[in-house]
Formats: C-alpha cells, sequence, structure tokens
C-alpha cells in the first residue's frame, strides 16, 4: 500500500469507517475516473457524505447501481427481498409484469429483471417514485432495461393498463418511525431526503396506503413485497388481511431483513 493510500485509511478509519481500506481504495479509484481531488473526496467521506454517492454507483445484489447525491441508497439486507420476490416469479409459467414502487433508484427493479433475463425469461416491468431526483436517477438504471420510470404518488402515475395486472409488486416503503429518524446514522439522517427514511408515527404510514390500494392493482395470485423490521411485521400482516391480500413473513438471519409478502386471491 503506498503512502498516500495509508494515509487515506488512516483518515477514514479515524472518522469511523469500518471499511477503510475498501473505501480508500474505491475513492482512489473514482478520483482517478473521474479527476476529482481525493483529498476532497476523503474529505467529505469523512464528514459523513455516504461513499456511494461520492463514487456515483452502489453494488446491490452483484450489480452496480447509479446512485445520486440526495437518493436512497440501497440497503444489503435488501437483496433478501429481491430473492424473494425472483422466486415467486419463477414459481409462475407466466411473462410476470413487475413494478418498483418507492423505487428510489430503481435498485429492486434493475435486481429483479436482471436476475430474471439472465435465466432466459421475459419480464415486464415499471417503476414509480414521487421524489423527481429519484427518478432521474432510477431512468439511469432502468431505462437501458426498456422499463418506463414515473413521477407521481404512490399509484396516481402508473398507467390505468397496469390495473389488476401486477403479478410482482415491489415496495420498499420508508419504514423508519418518525421520532427515530434523529438516531439515524449521520449518512442516512443529512445525505438521505426524509421521505425516503420516515414512515410516520408506528413506521407503517405508507405501507397502509400502498396496501389500501393494492389489491386493485395485483393480478389474481400477485403478490405485494415490502420490508419492514421484525417488530412491525405482525401489525403489517393484520393491515394485508384487513384488505383482504393474505400475508406471510420471510425472515433471513444471514441478511437481517424481514419482508411481508402479501397475495391477492385467485
Amino acid at each position: 500500500m503506498s503512502a498516500g493510500r495509508s494515509d487515506v485509511v488512516a483518515q477514514l478509519r479515524a472518522a469511523g469507517c469500518v471499511f477503510a481500506e475498501d473505501e480508500a481504495r474505491l475513492l482512489t479509484a473514482a478520483a482517478a475516473e473521474t479527476g476529482a481531488a481525493l483529498e476532497v473526496l476523503v474529505a467529505q467521506r469523512v464528514s459523513g457524505t455516504p461513499l456511494e454517492h461520492l463514487l456515483g454507483w452502489a453494488e446491490f445484489h452483484g450489480i452496480r447501481v447509479a446512485v445520486s447525491p440526495g437518493v436512497f441508497v440501497p440497503r444489503q439486507r435488501t437483496a433478501f427481498l429481491v430473492d424473494e420476490a425472483a422466486d415467486l416469479i419463477r414459481a409462475k409459467p407466466d411473462h410476470p409484469v413487475v413494478v418498483d414502487l418507492c423505487c428510489g433508484s430503481g435498485a429492486l427493479g434493475t435486481a429483479v429483471a436482471t436476475i430474471i433475463t439472465a435465466e432466459a425469461r421475459p419480464v415486464t416491468l415499471a417503476a414509480a417514485d414521487i421524489d423527481p431526483v429519484a427518478v432521474e436517477c432510477a431512468r439511469r438504471n432502468l431505462t437501458p432495461l426498456g422499463a418506463p420510470v414515473y413521477q407521481g404518488d404512490l399509484f396516481e402515475p402508473l398507467p390505468d393498463e397496469l390495473r389488476g395486472c401486477i403479478d410482482i409488486l415491489l415496495c420498499n416503503t420508508p419504514y423508519v418511525p418518525s421520532e427515530m429518524i434523529a438516531r439515524m446514522p449521520p449518512e442516512a439522517r443529512d445525505h438521505e431526503p426524509r421521505i425516503a427514511l420516515d414512515g410516520g408515527a408506528d413506521g407503517l404510514d405508507i405501507f397502509r396506503r400502498v396496501v389500501a390500494e393494492a389489491p386493485s392493482w395485483l393480478a389474481q395470485g400477485g403478490h405485494l413485497l415490502v420490508e419492514s423490521s421484525e417488530q412491525q411485521a405482525p401489525v403489517a400482516l393484520a393491515v394485508l388481511a384487513r384488505h383482504g391480500l393474505e400475508g406471510r413473513i420471510a425472515e433471513s438471519d444471514e441478511h437481517y431483513a424481514t419482508v411481508v409478502i402479501g397475495t391477492r386471491p385467485t
């Protein structure tokens, strides 16, 4: 390791970066690729700017996803939701329709489509988000896949032709209780949009709105997949039941992840 790299590692480690050596390598490469001053990138990282915002991308489920400043950074635990969605698609013999709602960077839709098309299966994909910055970022990831990205509040911008036709509804709704936002790491609290984090008093406000409309958008036998905390999951199941969806909980110890799945009965 060069003296310059060692100094960067030392600065990052002092700032509390757990993977300081990896981050130093990535920031050094980013500076060389973009022409940005390495010391500026390091100073921004030390101040709490997410690494992914500085690099312009995040690695998610084995693929590189574009992530712009001001956009929610996909969490590695959410790969479990992608795996669950892919398994549900494999169980369907037909051409699935997938929608990534509250899509942020479009990471979930990108990952699911990449997995399924690699298995030589067709998939129709669309996405939507209320945040124009997120929509612009998602289009960078999803347009090459032929997937449109709509801007608007939840289902409102989706074309009516999707109503009753969605087989897989990916919806990584914000689920942090409002009073917990202040306790989040500065990377999230100060650099990601609050609208992508704040789920209301119990973290399930947006989830409830999604579930209220989901039955009219899902195809018969279609599935809604939403990430939640372990504590929220039983309440989420009750919400699904009130709206006629059959609910179950999937958990992963490996990813420290909980996914609530609601299915429209056939």
